[in-house]
């Protein structure tokens, strides 16, 4: 039966009036089957004696969202190394069901390449999902090769990573995208000085290398709260004052010399810098990539629980930094 609104806090229903307002001021002493409207949920709940609130079945009732979904960034290469490639970046939209728990998966950044000459390749981020869609981690950085093109190539993965410096002479390429997640990783320039391509990032390529400069991490792209995600790591350098820059988006800076590269912005999907030289007791290696996130949005207040809830022009924001449920 349809409910009529009379006055601020109440509702008829039939001839009875139902109570209306937040989660905090819920009655403080409900009688067994009492009803109330929870403005900070957006639903109509019951009282039981033995269980307290819960949730009267609306089953049917639907609204819309708007989200993002960040997969984990690529680990830098270690020893004049490629930048990671950012976490594969996905903006949809989805009609959820009110009261219907959807499972959220976060993925981890990847750990930068070692301290192992002629192997110190990233590791591939870890994978995000929501509401099906499957953001790919991002690819590894390459390494230093000495001629093993299966080394000093980037990964594939939402975006590729940039491949690792070798010997003049020598051939490597940047890893390749996933369609419609990210862009490709850039390529390094061989022999000295031994400058790392950037990876790539969800807006842009990750620059080659040149031989006055590392390549930079390609920058990621803004979303819906205005922030940016999923910038590309960037390379290294051996003898320039030029290592790559980290993309927009959280992507880290490479090493030059001996100094470590800093990691990736966490919840960015931002691809870990590159390591540079590795010689005695000065191993940098790569740095780590940035983990996913995942963020919903719709209008109004909140009706939806699940992570972290801000509200911000005339929108909700549901905001995971780690795996959970959104309910919605």
């Amino acid at each position: 039966m349809a409910l009529t609104k009379i006055s601020t806090g109440l509702t008829q229903f039939n001839d009875k009036l139902l109570s209306s307002g937040t989660q905090a001021n819920r009655p403080s002493n409900p009688s067994n089957g009492q009803a109330y409207y929870n403005t900070t949920t957006g639903r109509l709940e019951l009282y039981n004696t033995q269980g307290g609130w819960h949730s009267a079945d609306l089953s049917g009732a639907q609204y819309d969202i708007e989200y993002l979904v960040v997969a984990g960034g690529g680990g830098g290469g270690g020893d004049l190394g490629g930048g990671g490639g950012a976490g594969g970046y996905i903006s949809s939209s989805n009609t959820v069901t009110v009261g219907i728990d959807y499972s959220l998966i976060i993925g981890a950044g990847g750990a930068g390449g070692g301290i192992v000459r002629y192997s110190s390749i990233g590791v591939q981020g870890d994978n995000s999902s929501a509401f099906s869609s499957t953001a790919v981690g991002g690819g590894y950085g390459g390494t230093y090769g000495n001629g093993n093109t299966s080394l000093q190539n980037g990964g594939s993965g939402g975006s590729g990573g940039g491949s690792g410096s070798g010997d003049a002479g020598n051939t490597s390429t940047g890893g390749a995208r996933t369609s419609g997640q990210g862009q490709v990783g850039g390529t390094a320039y061989m022999g000295s000085p031994y400058n790392g391509g950037g990876g790539g990032g969800a807006g842009a390529a990750g620059a080659s290398a040149t031989s006055s400069a590392a390549g930079n991490g390609g920058n990621g792209l803004q979303w819906l709260d205005g922030n940016y995600y999923a910038g590309g790591g960037g390379g290294a350098t051996f003898a320039t004052s030029n290592p790559g820059a980290g993309g927009l988006g959280g992507g880290s800076a490479g090493g030059i010399g001996s100094a470590v590269p800093t990691a990736a912005t966490v919840n960015t999907g931002g691809g870990g810098g590159a390591g540079a030289y590795i010689s005695g007791s000065r191993p940098p290696g790569g740095a780590n990539g940035g983990s996913g996130i995942v963020i919903i949005r719709y209008t109004g207040s909140q009706r939806g629980t699940g992570g972290t809830v801000t509200e911000s022009g005339g929108y909700t924001y549901h905001t995971f930094t780690s795996s959970g449920t959104f309910t919605a």
